[in-house]
Protein backbone atom coordinates (compact mmCIF):
# COMPACT_ATOMS: atom_id res chain seq x y z
CA UNK A 1 0.00 0.00 0.00
CA UNK A 2 1.36 3.40 -1.00
CA UNK A 3 0.97 6.76 0.62
CA UNK A 4 -2.65 7.49 1.47
CA UNK A 5 -4.46 10.68 0.51
CA UNK A 6 -7.90 11.93 1.45
CA UNK A 7 -10.39 13.96 -0.55
CA UNK A 8 -13.72 15.64 0.11
CA UNK A 9 -16.64 15.46 -2.30
CA UNK A 10 -19.54 17.82 -1.64
CA UNK A 11 -22.71 18.03 -3.68
CA UNK A 12 -26.32 19.11 -3.73
CA UNK A 13 -28.88 18.21 -6.36
CA UNK A 14 -32.56 17.40 -6.92
CA UNK A 15 -33.65 14.31 -5.00
CA UNK A 16 -33.82 11.05 -6.96
CA UNK A 17 -33.40 7.29 -6.69
CA UNK A 18 -29.87 5.90 -6.66
CA UNK A 19 -27.79 9.04 -6.07
CA UNK A 20 -25.91 7.55 -3.12
CA UNK A 21 -25.36 4.40 -5.21
CA UNK A 22 -23.90 6.47 -8.04
CA UNK A 23 -21.49 8.25 -5.68
CA UNK A 24 -20.36 5.20 -3.70
CA UNK A 25 -20.08 3.11 -6.86
CA UNK A 26 -17.84 5.75 -8.41
CA UNK A 27 -15.58 5.68 -5.34
CA UNK A 28 -15.41 1.88 -5.41
CA UNK A 29 -14.35 1.99 -9.07
CA UNK A 30 -11.45 4.22 -8.05
CA UNK A 31 -10.54 2.02 -5.07
CA UNK A 32 -11.43 4.70 -2.54
CA UNK A 33 -12.46 3.99 1.06
CA UNK A 34 -15.21 6.11 2.60
CA UNK A 35 -14.09 7.58 5.93
CA UNK A 36 -17.24 9.62 6.56
CA UNK A 37 -20.45 10.13 4.59
CA UNK A 38 -23.15 12.53 5.68
CA UNK A 39 -26.26 13.43 3.77
CA UNK A 40 -29.53 15.22 4.28
CA UNK A 41 -32.67 14.77 2.21
CA UNK A 42 -34.79 17.92 2.42
CA UNK A 43 -38.26 16.58 1.75
CA UNK A 44 -39.80 20.05 1.56
CA UNK A 45 -37.61 21.10 -1.37
CA UNK A 46 -36.93 17.59 -2.73
CA UNK A 47 -33.20 18.28 -2.59
CA UNK A 48 -30.26 16.13 -1.49
CA UNK A 49 -27.15 17.44 0.28
CA UNK A 50 -24.10 15.20 0.67
CA UNK A 51 -20.51 15.38 1.95
CA UNK A 52 -18.14 12.42 1.51
CA UNK A 53 -14.67 12.16 3.09
CA UNK A 54 -12.73 9.31 1.43
CA UNK A 55 -9.18 7.96 1.23
CA UNK A 56 -6.98 5.81 -0.95
CA UNK A 57 -3.54 5.44 -2.49
CA UNK A 58 -1.94 8.65 -3.67
CA UNK A 59 -1.80 8.30 -7.45
CA UNK A 60 -0.28 11.00 -9.72
CA UNK A 61 -2.98 13.02 -11.47
CA UNK A 62 -5.71 11.38 -9.39
CA UNK A 63 -7.70 14.51 -8.52
CA UNK A 64 -7.95 15.73 -12.11
CA UNK A 65 -8.85 12.24 -13.35
CA UNK A 66 -11.62 11.82 -10.78
CA UNK A 67 -13.05 15.26 -11.52
CA UNK A 68 -13.13 14.48 -15.24
CA UNK A 69 -14.81 11.10 -14.76
CA UNK A 70 -17.32 12.31 -12.17
CA UNK A 71 -18.46 15.24 -14.34
CA UNK A 72 -20.90 13.18 -16.49
CA UNK A 73 -22.56 11.74 -13.36
CA UNK A 74 -22.85 15.23 -11.90
CA UNK A 75 -24.32 16.61 -15.12
CA UNK A 76 -26.93 13.84 -15.35
CA UNK A 77 -27.99 14.45 -11.73
CA UNK A 78 -27.87 18.27 -12.05
CA UNK A 79 -25.35 18.47 -9.23
CA UNK A 80 -23.71 21.55 -7.79
CA UNK A 81 -20.51 19.84 -6.67
CA UNK A 82 -16.90 20.23 -5.62
CA UNK A 83 -14.07 17.72 -5.24
CA UNK A 84 -10.89 18.76 -3.48
CA UNK A 85 -8.08 17.44 -1.33
CA UNK A 86 -8.93 17.21 2.37
CA UNK A 87 -7.06 19.77 4.45
CA UNK A 88 -6.76 22.23 1.59
CA UNK A 89 -6.42 25.61 3.26
CA UNK A 90 -8.74 28.46 2.35
CA UNK A 91 -7.36 31.93 1.65
CA UNK A 92 -9.16 34.29 4.04
CA UNK A 93 -9.27 38.08 4.23
CA UNK A 94 -10.42 39.43 7.61
CA UNK A 95 -12.11 42.81 8.03
CA UNK A 96 -12.39 44.55 11.40
CA UNK A 97 -13.13 47.94 12.95
CA UNK A 98 -12.47 48.83 16.60
CA UNK A 99 -13.34 45.63 18.52
CA UNK A 100 -10.51 43.10 18.30
CA UNK A 101 -11.77 40.00 20.15
CA UNK A 102 -12.96 38.12 17.04
CA UNK A 103 -9.87 39.16 15.08
CA UNK A 104 -7.59 37.99 17.88
CA UNK A 105 -9.42 34.67 18.10
CA UNK A 106 -9.14 34.01 14.36
CA UNK A 107 -5.45 34.95 14.28
CA UNK A 108 -4.74 32.60 17.18
CA UNK A 109 -6.74 29.71 15.70
CA UNK A 110 -5.05 30.11 12.32
CA UNK A 111 -1.61 30.22 14.00
CA UNK A 112 -2.27 27.06 16.01
CA UNK A 113 -3.77 25.20 13.05
CA UNK A 114 -7.24 24.74 14.52
CA UNK A 115 -8.70 26.52 11.50
CA UNK A 116 -7.83 25.31 7.97
CA UNK A 117 -7.14 28.82 6.70
CA UNK A 118 -4.35 31.05 5.46
CA UNK A 119 -5.01 34.66 6.42
CA UNK A 120 -3.86 36.67 3.42
CA UNK A 121 -4.53 40.05 5.02
CA UNK A 122 -6.54 42.15 7.45
CA UNK A 123 -8.47 45.21 6.29
CA UNK A 124 -9.66 47.85 8.74
CA UNK A 125 -11.22 51.29 8.56
CA UNK A 126 -9.16 52.17 11.65
CA UNK A 127 -5.38 51.82 12.25
CA UNK A 128 -5.75 50.46 15.82
CA UNK A 129 -4.85 46.82 15.22
CA UNK A 130 -1.87 47.21 12.90
CA UNK A 131 0.70 46.12 15.51
CA UNK A 132 -1.33 43.02 16.50
CA UNK A 133 -1.79 41.94 12.89
CA UNK A 134 1.80 42.57 11.84
CA UNK A 135 3.06 40.68 14.93
CA UNK A 136 1.33 37.67 13.38
CA UNK A 137 3.21 38.45 10.14
CA UNK A 138 -0.04 39.19 8.29
CA UNK A 139 -0.36 42.19 5.92
CA UNK A 140 -2.47 45.03 7.35
CA UNK A 141 -4.45 47.37 5.10
CA UNK A 142 -5.89 50.58 6.51
CA UNK A 143 -8.79 51.73 4.32
CA UNK A 144 -10.71 54.62 5.88
CA UNK A 145 -14.37 54.81 4.90
CA UNK A 146 -16.64 57.85 4.76
CA UNK A 147 -19.84 58.44 2.85
CA UNK A 148 -17.88 60.24 0.13
CA UNK A 149 -14.97 57.76 -0.06
CA UNK A 150 -16.98 54.54 0.16
CA UNK A 151 -16.94 53.74 -3.59
CA UNK A 152 -13.16 54.22 -3.73
CA UNK A 153 -12.70 52.19 -0.53
CA UNK A 154 -14.71 49.29 -1.94
CA UNK A 155 -12.74 49.45 -5.18
CA UNK A 156 -9.50 49.18 -3.19
CA UNK A 157 -10.96 46.27 -1.21
CA UNK A 158 -11.89 44.45 -4.43
CA UNK A 159 -8.35 44.98 -5.70
CA UNK A 160 -6.92 43.39 -2.54
CA UNK A 161 -9.33 40.45 -2.81
CA UNK A 162 -8.32 39.89 -6.44
CA UNK A 163 -4.58 40.30 -5.85
CA UNK A 164 -4.43 37.96 -2.85
CA UNK A 165 -6.66 35.28 -4.34
CA UNK A 166 -9.06 35.62 -1.42
CA UNK A 167 -11.62 32.81 -1.30
CA UNK A 168 -13.49 33.90 1.85
CA UNK A 169 -14.02 37.33 3.41
CA UNK A 170 -14.68 37.33 7.16
CA UNK A 171 -16.24 40.38 8.81
CA UNK A 172 -14.90 40.12 12.36
CA UNK A 173 -16.91 43.01 13.82
CA UNK A 174 -16.43 45.21 10.77
CA UNK A 175 -18.89 48.02 11.38
CA UNK A 176 -19.32 49.26 7.82
CA UNK A 177 -22.14 48.17 5.52
CA UNK A 178 -21.23 46.91 2.04
CA UNK A 179 -22.98 48.38 -0.98
CA UNK A 180 -25.60 46.18 -2.62
CA UNK A 181 -23.26 45.72 -5.57
CA UNK A 182 -20.38 44.45 -3.45
CA UNK A 183 -22.65 42.29 -1.27
CA UNK A 184 -24.01 40.61 -4.39
CA UNK A 185 -20.54 40.11 -5.87
CA UNK A 186 -19.27 38.46 -2.68
CA UNK A 187 -22.44 36.44 -2.06
CA UNK A 188 -21.73 33.01 -0.61
CA UNK A 189 -18.16 33.85 0.29
CA UNK A 190 -18.52 36.52 2.97
CA UNK A 191 -19.29 35.63 6.58
CA UNK A 192 -20.38 38.22 9.14
CA UNK A 193 -20.68 37.98 12.91
CA UNK A 194 -23.64 39.80 14.39
CA UNK A 195 -23.46 40.55 18.09
CA UNK A 196 -26.98 39.35 18.69
CA UNK A 197 -29.04 36.18 18.47
CA UNK A 198 -30.67 37.09 15.15
CA UNK A 199 -33.36 37.78 14.15
CA UNK A 200 -33.85 39.56 17.50
CA UNK A 201 -32.21 42.80 18.60
CA UNK A 202 -30.77 44.18 15.38
CA UNK A 203 -28.93 47.47 15.13
CA UNK A 204 -25.97 49.15 16.78
CA UNK A 205 -26.61 48.26 20.46
CA UNK A 206 -28.32 44.87 20.63
CA UNK A 207 -27.00 44.02 24.11
CA UNK A 208 -28.51 47.19 25.51
CA UNK A 209 -31.80 46.28 23.82
CA UNK A 210 -31.52 42.83 25.37
CA UNK A 211 -30.91 44.31 28.81
CA UNK A 212 -33.95 46.54 28.42
CA UNK A 213 -36.03 43.41 27.74
CA UNK A 214 -34.56 41.48 30.68
CA UNK A 215 -33.32 38.58 28.57
CA UNK A 216 -32.09 35.36 30.19
CA UNK A 217 -29.71 34.43 27.37
CA UNK A 218 -27.41 36.38 25.11
CA UNK A 219 -26.10 35.11 21.83
CA UNK A 220 -24.33 35.75 18.57
CA UNK A 221 -25.07 34.82 14.97
CA UNK A 222 -22.64 34.08 12.14
CA UNK A 223 -24.25 34.37 8.72
CA UNK A 224 -23.51 34.89 5.06
CA UNK A 225 -23.74 38.46 3.84
CA UNK A 226 -26.33 39.50 1.30
CA UNK A 227 -27.88 42.79 0.20
CA UNK A 228 -30.39 42.70 3.09
CA UNK A 229 -28.80 43.99 6.30
CA UNK A 230 -28.43 41.19 8.87
CA UNK A 231 -30.77 38.94 6.86
CA UNK A 232 -28.24 36.57 5.24
CA UNK A 233 -28.42 32.77 5.64
CA UNK A 234 -27.45 31.72 9.17
CA UNK A 235 -24.51 29.33 9.58
CA UNK A 236 -23.86 29.18 13.33
CA UNK A 237 -25.24 30.58 16.57
CA UNK A 238 -24.02 30.55 20.17
CA UNK A 239 -25.88 31.40 23.37
CA UNK A 240 -24.95 31.96 27.00
CA UNK A 241 -27.24 32.04 30.01
CA UNK A 242 -27.41 35.30 31.98
CA UNK A 243 -29.67 36.63 34.72
CA UNK A 244 -31.07 39.78 36.29
CA UNK A 245 -27.76 40.63 38.01
CA UNK A 246 -26.03 41.33 34.69
CA UNK A 247 -25.65 44.96 33.68
CA UNK A 248 -25.68 45.97 30.02
CA UNK A 249 -21.88 46.10 30.16
CA UNK A 250 -21.79 42.57 31.63
CA UNK A 251 -23.89 41.37 28.71
CA UNK A 252 -21.42 42.92 26.28
CA UNK A 253 -18.55 41.04 27.95
CA UNK A 254 -20.47 37.76 28.01
CA UNK A 255 -21.47 38.25 24.39
CA UNK A 256 -17.89 38.55 23.15
CA UNK A 257 -17.19 34.88 23.88
CA UNK A 258 -20.30 33.83 21.96
CA UNK A 259 -19.30 36.05 19.04
CA UNK A 260 -15.80 34.57 18.78
CA UNK A 261 -17.07 30.98 19.01
CA UNK A 262 -19.94 31.40 16.56
CA UNK A 263 -17.65 33.06 14.02
CA UNK A 264 -14.83 30.52 14.30
CA UNK A 265 -17.34 27.66 13.96
CA UNK A 266 -18.85 29.23 10.84
CA UNK A 267 -15.43 29.77 9.26
CA UNK A 268 -14.33 26.21 10.08
CA UNK A 269 -17.48 24.58 8.74
CA UNK A 270 -17.41 26.69 5.56
CA UNK A 271 -13.76 25.88 4.89
CA UNK A 272 -14.30 22.16 5.52
CA UNK A 273 -17.11 22.07 2.96
CA UNK A 274 -19.81 21.41 5.54
CA UNK A 275 -22.08 24.36 4.68
CA UNK A 276 -24.53 24.19 1.79
CA UNK A 277 -26.49 27.25 0.65
CA UNK A 278 -30.05 26.80 -0.52
CA UNK A 279 -32.11 29.96 -0.88
CA UNK A 280 -31.99 31.91 2.37
CA UNK A 281 -31.15 28.82 4.42
CA UNK A 282 -28.11 26.68 5.03
CA UNK A 283 -27.62 22.97 5.57
CA UNK A 284 -24.61 22.24 7.79
CA UNK A 285 -23.40 18.62 7.69
CA UNK A 286 -21.16 18.12 10.72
Amino acid sequence: MGDQIRHILTLQCPEGMGIAHDVTGFLVEHERTIVELKQYDDMSSQRLFMRVDFSGDDVPGLLEKMREEFAPIAAERQMDWQLRERGQRTKVLIMVSKFEHCLNDLLHRAHTGSLPIDIVGVVSNHPDHRSLVEWHKVPFHHIPVTKDTKPAAEAKLEEIIERTGTELVVLARYMQIFSDKLSTKLSGRTINIHHSFLPSFKGAKPYHQAWDRGVKTVGATAHYVNAELDEGPIIAQQVQEVDHTYTAEDLVIAGRDTEAKALSNAVKWHCEGRVFLWGNRTVVLR
